[in-house]
């Protein structure tokens, strides 16, 4: 298991290689969008399974949301973010990912746990999906997660604050007001909708 520092993500990061970080559901796998590709091979994740961009705050991805969706996220981003909570939109026209799904929507998160965004602030937004092979319960702490994915840095340091081992609430928006259950998780569905 290889410990590494803010400074040295964000050097890993730069070259292409993932790494792993804490959040305040389950711990993440991320790396720079362009270089998606690689948590796929890593997690042995199907290619048509979008992954999940994250943010450390709102001004760093409302220009990924289309402008027929942008009030509507930035209304319930403001009340839940950061939280745990993962917004499904329709991506801009003029935004290229190769993680997005088949219907040209995305899904953003911004987490509430202060390493993370205090290393996206420095990186810009990061493809991102939980820290586990595709299929297997993720793992909560960090050597547990290294044994999982034992080719792959933890961003430090130890121990990892405790992470609610739930994933995040997904909602997806459908048009104007109307947002549609994706999975629950922390968030119940009737305090967002």
């Amino acid at each position: 298991m290889k410990i590494i520092s803010q400074i040295e993500a964000l050097e890993k990061l730069k070259l292409g290689k993932p790494i792993i970080f804490q959040t305040d559901t389950l711990p993440a796998i991320a790396c720079m969008p362009e270089f998606s590709n690689i948590i796929y091979k890593i997690k042995k994740r199907d290619k048509n399974k979008a992954l999940i961009l994250m943010g450390s705050q709102i001004q760093q991805v409302i220009d990924y949301v289309d402008n027929d969706a942008r009030d509507d996220f930035q209304k319930v981003a403001e009340k839940f973010w950061p939280g745990p909570l993962t917004l499904i939109i329709p991506i801009r026209n003029n935004k290229s990912l190769n993680f997005i799904s088949s219907d040209n929507t995305l899904g953003i998160r911004i987490p509430d746990s202060l390493t993370a965004r205090s290393l996206i602030l420095e990186t810009g937004p990061l493809a991102t999906s939980s820290a586990n092979i595709s299929g297997l319960d993720t793992s909560f702490v960090a050597e547990s997660v290294s044994n999982d994915l034992p080719d792959v840095d933890l961003l430090g340091p130890l121990p990892w604050e405790e992470c609610s081992g739930l994933g995040s609430t997904i909602i997806s928006w459908v048009k104007d007001g109307k947002w549609r259950l994706v999975r629950e998780g922390q968030i119940p569905i009737s305090k967002i909708t």
